[in-house]
């Protein structure tokens, strides 16, 4: 109530990228003192075994995590894990360090509880995040599960995008606990294309190839997800299931933003860009729907798309979704979302009489 009636109006006064960047700085300094960990762990901590998950071999506190975007640098992955998310995505991380596409490139659509961005993957590269961030997200918040996102560079075609990936899986590999592959935002030219037929299954397959060799260097077994996106026909989702299962991939991440505009009422709905928030609701919820029914329930999913209530991540849930996330949700609602996210889910486990949130995964 507090972030709704003091904080966001003042926020909503800067531009948003600004105030994007402001909060994560904020939240990087007083989680990084002994007084300000101390004070986030004391209002947002909130745990019961009932939100425990298993999935791909990693043990989650709870399935509510941030999505890719919000952190791209990684610098408040500490404060973040303190804010109660069971885990935070990091990214788009790119090769080498790339400046993204011109300001202004994020726009809020209020009235409709709503993002565009076409942000274009802005970040200082994965040497900078896996030297730095990482280590020291380690130290200060060792319990936060970290997934790193990766994508290819603007300028590397798409013939020679798994280049760029290998690249990437080398670096990460050894610091992440789990890494998702975007071949679905929006806001790099050619991106998509990735996902189709002729690309995606040797894309796939050149990938999990890698992480094999990886995880035999290393003895330990990386979960591999990739990102899909929600514009994609019945068709095409299928194709998509059919490639990430024979590529023994673990995980669907559903859905990133998308390019439709439906029902909008804000006067900016016309800005290019790729589309978050309560309108993706229904269609991201829609695609966890059909993974979970393609897959027979054999691939894991992660939820995200306009979550930003405990009966938006139930449903995600129900539906099929083993994990959810949140990005614009935090936007409109402030960081306590996480805690009443979490709240209503132990209701409805208690609710529904079983023992954990992981038993109502694909109980429509």
């Amino acid at each position: 109530m507090i972030y709704a009636r003091l904080l966001r109006p003042l926020l909503f006064r800067l531009e948003p990228e600004a105030a994007h960047q402001l909060t994560l700085q904020l939240l990087a300094l007083t989680s990084a003192t002994a007084l300000g960990s101390s004070a986030l762990r004391r209002n947002f901590h909130y745990h019961d075994p009932a939100l425990r998950v298993s999935v791909f071999g990693i043990e989650f506190q709870n399935p509510v995590g941030l999505a890719a975007g919000y952190d791209k640098d990684g610098v408040a992955i500490a404060g973040l894990g303190m804010l109660g998310f069971g885990h935070v995505e990091i990214g788009t991380l790119t090769p080498e360090a790339q400046t993204g596409n011109p300001r202004p490139r994020i726009f809020r659509l209020v009235t409709d509880e709503a993002m565009i961005n076409r942000l274009g993957f802005p970040n200082r590269g994965i040497d900078a995040l896996a030297k730095q961030s990482l280590n020291q997200a380690r130290r200060f918040y060792p319990e936060t599960c970290i997934g790193l996102n990766l994508g290819k560079a603007k300028d590397t075609p798409n013939a020679r995008a798994v280049e760029d990936y290998i690249a990437l899986l080398q670096v990460a590999y050894p610091k992440a606990d789990y890494i998702a592959i975007n071949v679905s935002s929006p806001n790099t030219p050619g991106l998509r294309e990735l996902q189709s037929e002729e690309s995606l299954p040797q894309l796939l397959a050149s990938i999990s190839a890698k992480r094999a060799e990886l995880a035999q260097q290393s003895n330990r077994l990386v979960p591999l997800l990739v990102k899909i996106s929600p514009d994609m026909g019945t068709s095409q989702l299928e194709g998509v299931v059919q490639a990430a299962m024979e590529a023994g991939i673990d995980g669907l991440i559903a859905t990133n933003t998308t390019v439709r505009r439906v029902g909008l009422l804000s006067a900016q709905q016309a800005e290019t860009g790729g589309l978050s928030g309560a309108p993706l609701r229904e269609r991201a919820t829609e695609v966890v729907r059909q993974v979970y029914r393609l897959s027979a329930g054999r691939l894991p999913i992660v939820g995200v798309g306009g979550i930003d209530n405990a009966a938006a991540a139930l449903e995600r849930i129900r539906a099929g979704a083993s994990l959810v996330q949140i990005y614009t949700g935090m936007v409109y609602h402030g960081p306590s979302l996480v805690q009443r996210i979490k709240r209503g889910l132990v209701a409805a486990v208690h609710a529904a009489g079983v023992a954990s949130i992981q038993e109502l995964v694909g109980s429509d």
